[in-house]
């Protein structure tokens, strides 16, 4: 089968024939009819990640927001069966750890994050396998569009949880979100959707402009401002009650603190680059007098999925209006490459494999 692979950090994707992959005993293997594009491949492909133990080898298939239809059945699988249409998230749990048992999967001890680990290939193919499938596997609502899907197993149940559950966001809530790629773009979408006012700022007008159409009530361009903390103070009147760093470099974590008001909440929902390596200033005094909460955000429990389609069921959040553009396997190389000056608008997925 085809796939996209790493033959050297860096260096553009290898477009390769690989073996097609064959299910353990508690595994399926799931035919990719969708899979998006997100910063974490670039991430990944970079090398990033290696101080905190997480850098891909040369040789990886990446590829972890996939939905696909289930293709074979390992012996041990209950649940599943060929023909299944399914979304799959990115952090797979063994279904048995303490987190897990608690409906935190997402924060599983022994997490292999597909793609993203030599363990667990990616959806960057025409097929991928899915350990512990009976836990792992999202059966799909028939009346959903798997290109719509794509971003479910990352960026944006990410961002849901991010706002719903690590925010506590709350009707009439001022969130900035600081970065506008998928991620941003999601929790633009989804802020809006739940009755909060969300701003925008980036750098890019496109993203700016994509961001409104989404409902961001105001956006701010970085580039064009003194300072992006400020004019969020000044259209909140004191500061904002949510603030999201869905980017990862040192500029916008700091810039998302400072965004706040008293007793605000920051969510850390981008990873940061080499230059960071996992480190970024802040002002903690600050943080401390105004009583700040500094949250982390990573994936989404799998329980609440249920949720999600029952809000895409009623038309309230729309997962769709996140994508950017559609590719076939052959454009991803130089899609993932343009990531380098954060060019993509929206979440790019490939359909055509």
């Amino acid at each position: 089968m085809r796939a996209a692979v790493i033959d050297e950090h860096g260096e553009p994707l290898e477009i390769e024939d690989v073996a097609y992959p064959e299910p353990g005993p508690d595994q399926v293997v799931v035919e990719t009819e969708a899979c998006g594009v997100c910063r974490s491949d670039w991430h990944a492909w970079q090398g990033d990640w290696s101080w905190i133990g997480a850098g891909v080898p040369e040789g990886q298939i990446l590829g972890h927001e996939p939905a696909g239809i289930v293709s074979e059945v390992g012996d041990d699988v209950e649940t599943l069966e060929e023909g299944d249409r399914v979304a799959v998230p990115f952090h797979l749990g063994d279904g048995t750890c303490p987190h897990c048992r608690e409906g935190r999967a997402n924060n599983c001890e022994s997490v292999l994050p597909l793609g993203l680990s030599e363990y667990s290939q990616g959806a960057f193919a025409e097929a991928f396998p899915v350990r512990e499938a009976d836990f792992n596997c999202v059966k799909l609502p028939e009346n959903v569009d798997f290109s719509e899907m794509a971003g479910l197993g990352c960026r944006f149940m990410t961002a849901y949880h991010a706002l719903a559950d690590r925010a506590d966001l709350r009707p009439g809530d001022w969130v900035a979100v600081h970065g506008c790629g998928g991620v941003g773009l999601s929790a633009i979408h989804i802020a809006q959707a739940l009755g909060a006012h969300p701003i925008a700022i980036d750098v890019l007008d496109a993203k700016l402009e994509r961001a409104a159409e989404l409902g961001a009530v105001e956006t701010i361009n970085g580039a064009d401002v003194d300072s992006a903390p400020r004019e969020v103070k000044t259209i909140t009147g004191g500061g904002a009650d949510v603030s999201i760093d869905a980017l990862g470099i040192a500029e916008t974590c700091r810039n998302s603190v400072n965004s706040l008001g008293t007793r605000g909440s920051h969510v850390q929902v981008g990873l940061t680059t080499g230059e960071e390596r996992g480190q970024v200033d802040l002002p903690v005094d600050i943080m401390t007098m105004q009583e700040i909460d500094f949250h982390g955000s990573f994936g989404m429990p799998l329980v609440r999925y249920e949720e999600l389609f029952n809000l895409i069921a009623q038309g309230t959040l729309e997962p769709g209006k996140i994508i950017g553009e559609t590719l076939s396997l052959d454009e991803l190389p130089e899609t993932l490459g343009s990531m380098d000056e954060y060019e993509t608008v929206g979440i790019p997925v490939i359909t055509e494999f």
